[in-house]
């Protein structure tokens, strides 16, 4: 008998706490979901390295940098392999990116018409490196299903540009794991709604002070780029760190390390 009445006890308290679960992700609009998915993997702050590779029929390579980021606006990326690239600088600064390259000693200011441009050879554009947009102010979100992605439960938002926003893209699909709020799988489409590109997130651990997706692949859906992927890798990364807009200088550009 009071086996039967704890097993009683302990299903109603089973579902007493998934209609807290269901009740506490039904409270979220889908832009907060977008927002907490975002303020993950970027933190206020934050500091770390990364490997790209670049992958084509018959070759790739490989290109190692490290980066820096202060909320949405500020960004800074500085290479340090292959040796044709080393010490190359990209700078964000709220709307406006520039390129510093000391083998010819220029600094180019990169114009919002090359943003939805290839970097650096990948199928990564300027935009998607140094986020220029910001998926929460620039978009309207909307939750169109769900779906399993490697085992986590997902939402599948749909995001579309507001009318005043400056952005690559016509329209993005996240999948966000509706408890972790992993952002697993994004479908990139241009201005006549064709899928263009599609990347996925993989390999989590920890990062820093969280647990995050360490492995990204971009995929370009042109047909005439087939075998054509890019690869992105966090080897390290520590989020909210002491640093202050001054550091995001073109100056600065010239001296990082």
């Amino acid at each position: 008998m009071m086996k039967t009445k704890f097993l009683a006890q302990f299903c109603l308290s089973c579902i007493l706490l998934s209609f807290v679960d269901i009740a506490s992700a039904q409270t979220l609009t889908p832009t907060e979901i977008v927002k907490r998915a975002q303020d993950k993997v970027n933190g206020s702050s934050s500091q770390g390295t990364m490997k790209m590779s670049i992958v084509r029929p018959g070759w790739s390579r490989e290109v190692t940098m490290k980066a820096w980021s202060l909320g949405n606006d500020f960004s800074m990326i500085y290479i340090t392999s292959p040796a044709k690239d080393a010490g190359q600088v990209f700078l964000k600064r709220h709307n406006d990116m520039w390129n510093w390259m000391p083998s010819i000693n220029r600094m180019i200011k990169i114009p919002p018409s090359m943003m939805g441009q290839s970097w650096m050879g990948s199928d990564f554009t300027n935009d998607d490196l140094v986020k220029m947009n910001s998926m929460v102010d620039d978009y309207e979100h909307h939750i169109t299903g769900n779906e399993v992605i490697d085992g986590y439960d997902c939402y599948i938002i749909e995001l579309i540009p507001k009318q005043e926003a400056a952005v690559v893209w016509g329209k993005i699909l996240v999948w966000i794991s509706k408890k972790e709020y992993y952002e697993l799988k994004s479908e990139y489409y241009d201005e006549d709604q064709v899928l263009t590109n599609s990347m996925t997130a993989s390999d989590i651990k920890l990062m820093g002070d969280r647990m995050l997706p360490s492995k990204m692949v971009m995929i370009p859906r042109d047909t005439e780029k087939e075998g054509h992927e890019t690869r992105l890798e966090m080897i390290d990364t520590r989020f909210n760190i002491q640093i202050t807009e001054e550091f995001f200088s073109q100056q600065n550009m010239k001296t990082v390390r």
